[in-house]
């Protein structure tokens, strides 16, 4: 049950049932919401450009360090692989701490990180710190997303968790286009500095912005840990986990592709990572959108839009136009994330702070996953276009995961509370 009492402030305090308990939040008005959730996003944005940065930059970066381009799709995995350790760890052992302290810290750290990998004198040091830099990834979009669903009313919570989330959408769209720019124009690691001033930049905002609630609820790590084992929640993680790896896959082969199959100018690269940003940009709205429409059912709309693209792809890399075209239509596959995180959220009682962040573990696995199974098809000689196919035969995968969940809640309906 949703109680709102309206304070003389002009701010609104949302209470809901067990799964968002925010009646002790702090009075804010609107103008503070949108505050909150901008910096939020900066934060979104910061962590996006860090994590695509690789793809746009791997021609640059291989020829830098002196290895192969499928090598530094290791490099995209070795960061996917440190969001998926450090998401489930941080937000364990952060559950305990307020939210607003967690956000601070994280960023930090995420600031220090990037620094180190833009001064990585080898190959095995980018690994290694690229490693690093993926830990608090998970666990910040986890919580940035917890504090804003907690300050929204119910029927806006999809939207407002898109909100945030349009900082890696943009991330795609300007930062990643910006850091290819960098490192085409002086050097790969500019790339890295420019993530950690936005990073250092979201440290900033936090402490300005995000107001701390003492009376915030918090959990001891143990008690995270016992909540977390309903089929719901892992059912939600396997469609993450594989549903998104085709988006993954063809992304992060996009440069070498528009350079071997499309023969287009590398000045090209730049301008198709930002279509691609445009694309995920309206997916993410749409996908928030859908889910306060039509709420878990929005996840397998967006399951099975997102195979009909990845089928489409591969026809349409010989010409500039088409590719631009399907590459726009892969970023608006960012439409499955907002309805899942916030089902996730819902299904999670008790191990909300370890079951949010754990959806951007499940999407970096996807990114670990998607480049590795691309790779493999590439090696294997099926060439750079596979990586269509590659993503459909994911998004099946995550279909048949959505089907077992959805035949989950028709049997196992939660209360109109959740």
């Amino acid at each position: 049950m949703q109680r709102s009492t309206r304070h003389a402030g002009g701010g609104v305090v949302h209470s809901y049932g067990p799964h968002m308990s925010t009646s002790a939040s702090p009075t804010l008005t609107k103008a503070q919401m949108w505050l909150i959730e901008i910096a939020l996003a900066v934060g979104g944005f910061g962590i996006g450009t860090g994590e695509f940065a690789t793809m746009g930059l791997m021609p640059g970066i291989a020829e830098g360090l002196g290895v192969s381009e499928p090598q530094v799709g290791h490099v995209i995995s070795s960061y996917a692989l440190g969001v998926v350790v450090g998401a489930p760890l941080l937000a364990v052992f952060g559950a305990s701490l307020f939210r607003r302290h967690l956000l601070i810290g994280l960023m930090g750290f995420y600031t220090l990180a990037n620094i180190a990998s833009a001064l990585a004198p080898s190959y095995e040091s980018l690994l290694a710190f690229r490693f690093i830099a993926g830990l608090p990834h998970g666990t910040y979009f986890g919580v940035a997303a917890l504090v804003v669903a907690s300050l929204a009313p119910p029927s806006d919570r999809g939207k407002a968790v898109s909100r945030v989330m349009i900082g890696l959408t943009l991330a795609v769209l300007i930062g990643n286009p910006l850091a290819t720019w960098l490192g085409q124009s002086i050097s790969w690691r500019y790339a890295f500095v420019l993530v950690a001033a936005v990073s250092f930049l979201t440290v900033i905002l936090i402490v300005i912005y995000l107001p701390l609630d003492r009376n915030q609820p918090r959990n001891r790590p143990v008690a995270e840990l016992k909540a977390f084992h309903r089929p719901q929640v892992w059912l939600a993680l396997m469609i993450g986990a594989t549903g998104f790896a085709g988006v993954f896959c063809v992304f992060s082969y996009l440069a070498p592709t528009l350079l071997y199959v499309t023969e287009v100018e590398k000045g090209w690269i730049p301008i198709a990572m930002a279509t691609f940003g445009a694309g995920g940009f309206l997916g993410n709205i749409l996908g928030g959108w859908l889910f306060d429409k039509f709420q878990f059912k929005a996840v397998g709309g967006a399951l099975l839009w997102s195979l009909a693209v990845y089928l489409v792809f591969p026809l349409a890399t010989g010409e500039l136009w088409s590719i631009l075209m399907m590459t726009f239509l892969v970023g608006t596959v960012a439409a499955v994330s907002p309805p899942l995180q916030t089902h996730l959220m819902d299904v999670a009682v008790g191990a909300q702070t370890l079951a949010a962040a754990s959806h951007h573990a499940a999407f970096n696995t996807a990114n670990a996953i998607g480049p590795m199974l691309g790779g493999l098809a590439i090696s294997a000689g099926l060439g750079w276009s596979s990586t269509g196919y590659v993503g459909a035969t994911t998004a099946v995968a995550g279909l048949v995961f959505f089907a077992l969940a959805w035949r989950m809640e028709r049997r196992n309906p939660r209360p109109a509370s959740a």
